[in-house]
């Protein structure tokens, strides 16, 4: 819930026109950063909190150990100047970090000639509206570190953690790619839940379309469609940047990981194919929706034309004979039932008041039948 409410009113910082590539512009509403450091190797590992104020203390305990694997998570972007340390005690590229603050990547990877690489990736988060939030993981890697960033403070990655704390965790035991590797892992993770909720929301839909095939169902219908689409292009995205990350040289990216890199990729293409049949059974909701609402008015018109059929003759018989029997013959004597109301008084607005009352009880007897939604 955090996370959906910071990002309903985190702003985008405007980008001033000229201003050179690789300036960061921090957003005046974000968050203030959080520092979250993991250290560790094959036999031990140690976690710290750090504030703005204590980055000196983290950077010294992370130069302190060049023998340990340092993960560190920073979740905030409101401290400019921690930013820019930041970039410059673990040289990340300006452009790079550029990304990082806009937040609205699409998924990627990049690769320097050192051999770190940037990654970005979007984590999902599926509201009770059903509408889709992402949000944006950028991952930079280096020699015997990797820097996370997020804009919240939501901890979407404590699994990682969990792992890392085990003393039989393969994560400690490989190179620290492979948390890199984790990050992605997790972050396709998500993906699971929120295909399954849709699909579960699809069924829903479906039923609700026999109950009662409203306009507002069909607005749901369509907004679901639209959501599904923004996955599958993320995920198509995912499945995009992890073909390039398997097509580095292996100086780059390590054979022992590229069998995970590779599962990734297949996670990445079943989640592309779940999409995909749940953006299918949508059309079919809709398409299900549109015969009902046909099935309806056919119902509509089928009533409508049997009274039209019964009135259509009754009107030919009034229309050549009309109705203005007079009530006394050429004697004066009277003749019953000869439509006696010719003469009486308040006879005309009488009459409206009655058509008036019958089309109000018309109309009345048309929306308790749906007919009007």
């Amino acid at each position: 819930m955090l996370r959906a409410q910071h990002r309903r009113a985190t702003k985008r910082a405007a980008p001033i026109i000229g201003t050179a590539a690789g300036t960061l512009r921090v957003a005046t509403d974000a968050l203030p950063p959080r520092l979250f450091l993991i250290s560790f190797d094959d036999d031990e590992v140690y976690e710290h909190e750090y504030t703005p104020a204590m980055y000196a203390d983290m950077l010294a305990t992370v130069r302190a150990r060049p023998d340990l694997k340092h993960w560190l998570d920073v979740r905030g972007y409101g401290d400019q100047m921690l930013l820019e340390d930041l970039r410059d005690d673990f040289h990340l590229p300006a452009l790079q970090m550029e990304d990082v603050l806009s937040d609205h990547q699409r998924p990627k990877v990049e690769a320097s000639d050192e051999g770190n690489f940037f990654l970005v990736n979007r984590m999902l988060e599926l509201q009770d509206d059903y509408c889709v939030n992402n949000d944006q993981l950028s991952i930079f890697t280096g020699p015997n570190y990797v820097i996370s960033f997020q804009s919240d403070y939501d901890d979407c990655l404590n699994s990682l953690r969990v792992r890392l704390r085990s003393e039989r965790s393969t994560v400690r035991r490989r190179p620290v790619l492979y948390v890199a590797y984790a990050l992605l892992d997790t972050v396709l993770d998500f993906y699971f839940p929120v295909l399954n909720r849709f699909t579960e929301h699809i069924d829903d839909l479906e039923d609700r379309v026999f109950e009662n095939a409203s306009k507002e169902l069909l607005g749901e219908i369509l907004a679901s469609r639209k959501e599904l689409v923004k996955i599958r292009r993320l995920l198509t995205s995912e499945r995009d940047m992890l073909n390039e990350l398997l097509r580095y040289e292996a100086h780059l990216v390590p054979d022992e990981l590229r069998p995970f890199i590779r599962d990734l990729y297949d996670h990445a293409t079943q989640l592309i194919e779940l999409a995909e049949n749940a953006r299918e059974a949508l059309s079919n909701v809709a398409e299900l929706y549109q015969s009902e609402v046909n099935t309806r008015m056919n119902q509509v018109m089928k009533v409508l034309t049997i009274i039209s059929s019964i009135f259509i003759p009754l009107s030919f018989v009034t229309g050549v004979y009309g109705m203005n029997f007079q009530p006394e013959d050429q004697a004066g004597h009277k003749l019953p039932l000869n439509m006696p109301e010719l003469y009486q008084p308040h006879g005309y607005p009488t009459l409206l008041i009655i058509m008036g009352s019958l089309v109000t009880l018309q109309l009345l007897f048309f929306w308790r039948r749906g007919w009007f939604r």
